[in-house]
């Protein structure tokens, strides 16, 4: 069986909240606009000193792939950046820039909200635009079709819950929990073995899809190497949203049941995990692998409101596809009201936001 056919059938969807309302995607992703921003120097650089111009592109027209887009506007701020580094880059070479044309793929699972995505779409976007339904664990693109993959703030999700942690049978069933806790090691065993599943058919797939010399650019978020789960502040956010939502089955509001059977299926993945997996792999090489520098931006809004809001424009789908749209605003402001009480902790931790950059090897 290929790597991308691996559990294929029962992978599932996660899209951030679409729209343009409060509590969109769109409107509460500062922070992840914030961390590409802190790449875009890295990825200037890399396409200035790691893409093999010449060799790689065989005709004027270049094509980049966002895995991952949701909805904008992040997705426009990074194709720009690397429109413009490749320009410089042909430029520097000795190509007119007004030959070279640029096809960019924005993609993302099929509930994803296209519509909002391509009514923003810049209107002086200088590229042609698609968008390609399908999770980013599959093969999505002709072979040796991509110059350059991009990916922010979207390698985390996995593509379903660890099945073990689910079942009520297995020593891992993470009962009363809706994330990983360091404790129980099952729990965490579980959720890295469907991590290193995944990463095997991301990198199978993109192996295919990318021409030899091209590259790969990837932000996510994750822990420093060795560190446990519990030092993320995201675990931390995700185990005090499953105490609301405890709270709300001992007041009756849902079913402890349904809180046993949810799951949040992110992984925050050390840079030493995603060598071991590029190593694994074996098709491409690591050109560069670092720490971000932290991103702070709260808006004009208290700084638990913020936290709140971006959770909910992130998980909304999720938690109403589990429990229904009911409990919704009970359950965000009550964990508003934890984070305000836990704000001096979970401001004490230190986000770890990490880029990579990955080129695919050439063949012998």
């Amino acid at each position: 069986m290929a790597a991308e056919d691996i559990g294929k059938s029962s992978r599932e969807e996660y899209s951030m909240k679409g729209g343009n309302d409060v509590y969109s995607y769109a409107n509460n992703s500062s922070y992840q606009r914030g961390v590409i921003g802190t790449a875009k120097e890295l990825i200037t650089d890399a396409i200035a000193e790691k893409l093999d111009f010449n060799n790689i592109v065989l005709s004027n027209t270049f094509r980049i792939a966002d895995l991952g887009c949701s909805v904008g506007p992040n997705t426009f701020f990074a194709i720009q950046n690397i429109i413009e580094a490749v320009q410089c880059k042909g430029k520097c070479q000795g190509l007119d820039p007004q030959l070279l044309e640029f096809q960019v793929f924005f993609n993302d699972h099929t509930s994803n909200d296209f519509n909002t995505l391509f009514k923003s779409l810049p209107p002086d976007g200088q590229y042609y635009a698609a968008g390609v339904a399908g999770s980013f664990y599959c093969h999505l693109f002709p072979n040796s079709s991509l110059h350059f993959v991009h990916s922010s703030y979207a390698i985390h999700w996995l593509s379903k819950v660890p099945e073990l942690v689910v079942d009520k049978t297995s020593p891992a069933w993470n009962k009363g929990r809706i994330y990983i806790v360091d404790s129980e090691e099952d729990v965490v065993k579980a959720y890295e073995a469907q991590y290193a599943e995944d990463m095997e058919c991301f990198l199978h797939a993109r192996a295919q899809e990318v021409v030899c010399g091209g590259l790969i650019a990837l932000i996510f978020a994750g822990r420093p190497n060795g560190a446990p789960h519990s030092q993320t502040p995201h675990t931390f956010i995700f185990n005090l949203l499953g105490s609301c939502l405890m709270d709300m089955a001992r007041k009756s509001k849902v079913s402890e049941e349904k809180v046993d059977s949810f799951n949040i299926p992110t992984y925050w993945m050390s840079p030493q995990e995603l060598e071991a997996a590029v190593h694994r792999n074996g098709e491409f090489r690591i050109e560069r692998m670092e720490k971000l520098p932290g991103v702070i931006n709260f808006r004009d809004l208290s700084k638990s409101q913020v936290i709140a809001s971006n959770l909910r424009a992130v998980l909304e789908g999720l938690i109403k596809a589990h429990f229904g749209d009911v409990i919704l605003e009970e359950l965000f402001e009550l964990f508003r009201n934890k984070v305000e009480e836990q704000l001096p902790l979970i401001m004490s931790f230190i986000n770890t936001d990490f880029f990579a950059l990955l080129k695919r090897k050439v063949k012998d």
